[in-house]
């Protein structure tokens, strides 16, 4: 038994150094009888780990291209009536539309006024105490892991249904991009002149309003646009949750098969959705 289980072994090792070898360099001989190594290509083993890991991803998730083909049409089906809109139901489709406009709208300025303060205390050039750079960023990374209907969830527990709690969840989704994304916009100013009213007397505050501030004032205006625009389509399904706004029109809508009015709905917030993108890739190419 010992013996056969060191043959097993053996020719286990054996096995993975032929494997190996497949992907170590090639020796060549050269006529001038110098030996060199030539690489061997990588592409077999990128596509034979691809192969494996789509192959166990079907397993895992259940996936059955069967079912596409048997239930695909439905999909058809369901899309034809979407785009086919009850043109009656807008008038149902207008308050919820508005309070969607005015969470985004409000969570957005909310949000991106917090991340300015914030983000200037997470920047290391401006903030020389590294463990309070350490807590901002750690305080940060906890914001932005959280999706925004899970915060939308938790603020309508909190505060109750409505369009507060999706001002809320939408003020915290925008806190957490815009801080992250100015901390580092921040991190790649020229600092000498800050430096410089340092130097003079002056402290951070000044300094930073001075010298910094009128640096980072365009790509801030950017990505509290880009916010907006991120935000408008966000806040249109923070009514799955209770959180107020078109979503607790579109689930109402899904739940009842009524697909015409689901398209009236989401033809008001195309169109919301295409007038606000517009705009503001207007405003942040002027201000770039």
């Amino acid at each position: 038994m010992a013996k056969n289980s060191f043959f097993a072994v053996g020719s286990r090792v054996t096995l993975f150094d032929r494997v190996v070898s497949l992907f170590r360099p090639e020796l060549i001989t050269l006529p001038n009888g110098h030996t060199v190594e030539r690489p061997r290509s990588r592409t077999p083993l990128i596509v034979t780990i691809l192969i494996a890991v789509v192959f166990a991803s079907i397993k895992l998730t259940g996936f059955d291209i069967g079912i596409i083909i048997r239930r695909g049409h439905q999909f058809t089906v369901i899309l034809k009536q979407i785009f086919q809109p009850d043109f009656s139901y807008f008038v149902k489709v207008v308050d919820p539309l508005m309070d969607t406009i005015k969470m985004s709208i409000l969570g957005s300025v909310l949000g991106a006024t917090l991340a300015l303060p914030f983000s200037v205390v997470a920047s290391t050039n401006i903030n020389k105490t590294g463990w309070i750079v350490a807590v901002c960023r750690f305080i940060l990374n906890i914001v932005r892991t959280l999706p925004t209907l899970i915060i939308a969830k938790f603020a309508a527990l909190i505060f109750g249904l409505g369009t507060f709690a999706g001002t809320v969840a939408i003020t915290v989704f925008t806190f957490g991009v815009v801080s992250k994304m100015m901390y580092e916009a921040i991190e790649t100013i020229d600092m000498g002149a800050f430096e410089a009213m340092e130097s003079a007397g002056a402290d951070k505050f000044q300094a930073f309003w001075s010298a910094c501030f009128p640096q980072i004032l365009p790509t801030y205006l950017s990505y509290c646009l880009y916010s907006l625009e991120m935000n408008i389509r966000a806040a249109a399904i923070l009514g799955y949750v209770g959180a107020g706004g078109l979503g607790l029109l579109i689930n109402e809508r899904v739940g009842w098969r009524d697909y015409q009015g689901l398209g009236m709905v989401l033809l008001a917030l195309f169109i919301v959705v295409f007038i606000i993108e517009n705009t503001s890739q207007y405003l942040r190419r002027k201000l770039s």
